[in-house]
């Protein structure tokens, strides 16, 4: 089952052939305490092995002009919940860096959409998760801001070390297909959809 046969509406497919050279996993993540204030950083693969270490993330959720709301499916080659849809990007700022920024950048860097493709990115809130990848062992331990934002036109070209697919669906079918097929999708997206429509 996939996000189309869960009520998407618009899918468009995209080519995944080649794989990731940028070894991300050395870059370095903001560790956070339970009220989301920085205390230390350490490396990306650091701070995602078991038991996971708590650090600073940020969910990004576009919506185009019908409402809709941009889903990725996560590359075959990610290192954590690989192949599964989610939100439109997420990433973790450097440490100290503004996190609006670090999102704008992630969203070029995975689906080619740059500032001149989003307005009025802002937050609408944070969440602390924790969530084990049993397919490769790492942890997914994060204090993560959900940012919204507005799509105002072009089309998405996925870096295909990143995303293989994406598609456009209304809230009320992805809210549904949640609770019919969770595995599909990443264990955050719930919560990232739940503070954007509570925002």
């Amino acid at each position: 089952m996939n996000v189309t046969d869960a009520g998407a509406d618009g899918a468009q497919t995209t080519d995944s052939t080649t794989t990731d050279t940028l070894d991300r996993e050395e870059l370095l993540v903001e560790l956070v305490d339970d009220d989301g204030e920085a205390a230390g950083q350490c490396s990306v693969l650091e701070a995602h092995t078991a038991p996971g270490r708590l650090h600073r993330a940020y969910s990004v959720l576009l919506f185009d002009a019908e409402g809709r709301v941009l889903l990725q499916k996560r590359a075959a080659v990610k290192t954590r919940f690989a192949s599964r849809w989610s939100n439109t990007c997420c990433g973790h700022p450097a440490p100290g860096e503004d996190l609006a920024s670090s999102a704008l950048r992630r969203l070029d860097a995975e689906l080619g959409l740059g500032s001149e493709h989003v307005e009025g990115l802002k937050e609408a809130g944070a969440f602390t998760y924790r969530a084990a990848d049993d397919a490769s062992g790492r942890v997914e331990h994060e204090f993560d801001h959900v940012l919204l934002g507005n799509y105002v036109g072009g089309t998405p070209s996925p870096d295909p070390a990143e995303v293989s697919d994406y598609v456009w669906v209304r809230p009320s079918r992805l809210e549904a297909a949640l609770t019919s097929a969770p595995h599909v999708y990443s264990p955050w997206l719930p919560d990232v959809l739940r503070t954007a429509l509570s925002a």
